[in-house]
């Protein structure tokens, strides 16, 4: 599939939820401070290495269904939507409750949607919510729904504790603290959006298309569980950014995308240098990037819709705003997305 065009699909509604509980990368490292002597890394390497000084959990307790709950929630009434008129909820969370069931039928059963409502898990790493915007973008336009819900809860508590005491143990070597300091970049966070018709919303911003690229050959650069994630960094950094310009590459041929003509971006983020490389790469201005991953850390799928969502709040959207939605997930694969305000 070369890109998809929408003609009448709408963002109706459109939220987010911050975790409470601020982690700062110190507070990390304080943890960490039998690994990281072993390892002979000083103070403020985390910060140093990501620009990332904070990141969020959720009280304990709160598993993901509960913060996707939220939020779809805070969509739902945003967009004055009734649940009854919800035809499709995908929850595109990467964090899960449990293995089965899925997520989204725990955000179903919660929301007291109806019977004859679809529900469904999307999983594909940190690309997941554009998939899932996609796929309800796809039913509203062939008139199989008239409204969709996508959420996403992501929670990090659990694999960052378990990732401190594992690097903590000292029969952990070096090699391995490397391979999983990706994972003290997790951050936790929730958000969801309500797409409807553009026909019936005739303010509401209008997505007008989206692009994919995969590279599945480096499928193994990395790879994670409920209590660990390892990565290979640096190959991860060379290839997603060679996949990100073959996607913008799409994007310009199907989207009619330029880097002058993207107003604003709402980026998966990981850290600065992933930031700086793909902004390079693309030939964009890193400022056109709105950056999350200072306060949030890396929040996987929901880092897109917590950045548009800030962006809306902060009062820096315009109509007729273009804007562009970015994803470079493990796998690999890319997505790119464009809402007009």
């Amino acid at each position: 599939m070369d890109a998809v065009k929408y003609q009448n699909l709408a963002v109706v509604g459109l939220s987010r939820v911050d975790a409470p509980v601020v982690i700062t990368s110190r507070e990390i490292e304080e943890r960490l401070a039998p690994a990281m002597a072993r390892a002979g890394y000083g103070a403020g390497l985390l910060y140093q290495l990501t620009g990332i000084a904070e990141r969020r959990h959720f009280e304990p307790g709160v598993t993901p269904s509960v913060a996707a709950t939220r939020a779809g929630r805070a969509a739902l009434e945003a967009a004055g939507v009734d649940g009854s008129q919800v035809g499709v909820l995908i929850s595109t969370s990467v964090s899960k409750d449990f293995i089965e069931p899925s997520v989204a039928s725990m955000v179903h059963g919660a929301l007291k949607l109806p019977s004859t409502t679809l529900n469904f898990d999307v999983g594909n790493a940190c690309l997941g919510f554009l998939n899932g915007v996609q796929i309800v973008g796809d039913m509203i336009e062939r008139g199989l729904v008239r409204y969709g819900l996508v959420v996403n809860g992501e929670s990090s508590r659990e694999v960052l504790d378990h990732t401190v005491t594992r690097l903590n143990d000292p029969a952990c070597d070096v090699a391995t603290l490397r391979r999983q300091l990706a994972t003290l970049t997790l951050g936790s966070g929730a958000a969801a959006v309500v797409l409807g018709p553009a026909d019936a919303h005739g303010d509401a911003p209008r997505v007008t298309g989206c692009v994919t690229r995969a590279a599945t050959e480096h499928n193994d650069l990395c790879r994670g569980q409920r209590e660990w994630m390892e990565t290979d960094a640096a190959s991860l950094l060379v290839r997603g950014v060679e996949l990100g310009q073959k996607t913008f590459d799409a994007a310009r041929e199907h989207l009619g995308w330029s880097p002058d003509e993207i107003d604003f971006v709402a980026a998966h983020q990981v850290s600065a240098v992933h930031t700086t490389r793909i902004a390079e790469a693309l030939g964009m201005s890193r400022d056109r990037f709105y950056k999350i991953y200072p306060d949030y850390g890396n929040v996987g799928p929901a880092s897109i819709p917590i950045a548009l969502s800030l962006l809306r709040d902060e009062g820096l959207l315009f109509k007729g705003a273009r804007i562009a939605l970015m994803g470079i997930g493990s796998g690999l694969n890319s997505s790119m997305m464009e809402v007009q305000w």
